[in-house]
């Protein structure tokens, strides 16, 4: 009898034990959602080459077309395009999209950030309160009489895309989107980065966002950082890199 008892007992102590075993074993599951969100003076439309990429490897891939009249605005239409998601997303944003997602990634739905050439801002800064700090090379930002921002055309190649074809960057500097100085302006009232993962690009050619204030952000936030020689708008010039951090982020993400 006693025996047997112990047999029993070994058996379900083993049984435990296997179970927890197996629990720890089992791979995480990728986050499935991406939703891409744009930065100054370009739409969602310059994140073709790494949604393309996203989506061959299976991911689900939104992209925000937010107005850019103010930070809320911007955090609003970001959180419309997150809620149509099935289940856990990651938010990528690129330059100001680092600021919209530092704001709406507090959203319960949203499992990590990611920032690519990006503004990582803390509780109260702003990107004009960043810029001050380190301010890019660029001095071919302007402002309109009624208070929109813009890229002077005839620099935009050398100051936002210097490693992108000429071809592109002439229709980028006649389309470029005009944010209001208010998206400038505006800041975050909680920031993300402090109870979420997060990731970021380092473009270090990047005359529009200092890329010493690039660094210093993510080191900040604690993000995982990688470096890539960029310009601003690495997601055109370097779409591999940046997809592969994407994805790497979606692993490390996912449950």
């Amino acid at each position: 009898m006693k025996l047997s008892f112990r047999r029993t007992r070994i058996a379900a102590v083993l049984a435990l034990a296997l179970g927890a075993f197996g629990a720890h074993a089992a791979p995480a599951r990728p986050v499935k959602n991406i939703v891409l969100v744009h930065g100054f003076f370009a739409d969602g439309s310059g994140w073709k080459p790494v949604a393309e990429i996203l989506t061959r490897d299976g991911y689900n891939v939104s992209v925000v077309q937010q107005p850019e009249t103010s930070l809320a605005d911007d955090v609003k239409a970001t959180l419309a395009v997150l809620h149509m998601q099935q289940g856990p997303s990651l938010l990528v944003g690129h330059s100001y999209g680092g600021a919209v997602i530092t704001e709406a990634g507090n959203d319960a739905q949203v499992a990590g950030l990611v920032y690519i050439a990006a503004y990582q801002p803390e509780t109260g800064e702003s990107l004009a309160t960043l810029t001050e700090k380190m301010p890019g090379a660029t001095k071919a930002i302007k402002k309109t009489a009624d208070d929109f921002l813009y890229i002077v055309p005839a620099q935009l190649r050398a100051d936002f895309a210097a490693d992108v074809p000429a071809t592109e960057t002439r229709f980028m500097a006649a389309s470029q989107v005009m944010p209001s100085v208010h998206a400038f302006t505006d800041t975050v009232s909680t920031a993300a980065w402090k109870t979420k993962p997060s990731w970021a690009l380092v473009a270090t050619a990047d005359r529009t966002v200092n890329p010493d204030l690039e660094r210093f952000m993510a080191k900040r936030a604690g993000s995982t950082v990688v470096e890539v020689n960029s310009s601003h708008v690495a997601y055109l010039s370097h779409p591999d890199d940046v997809a592969r951090l994407i994805e790497k982020a979606a692993i490390a993400s996912g449950k």
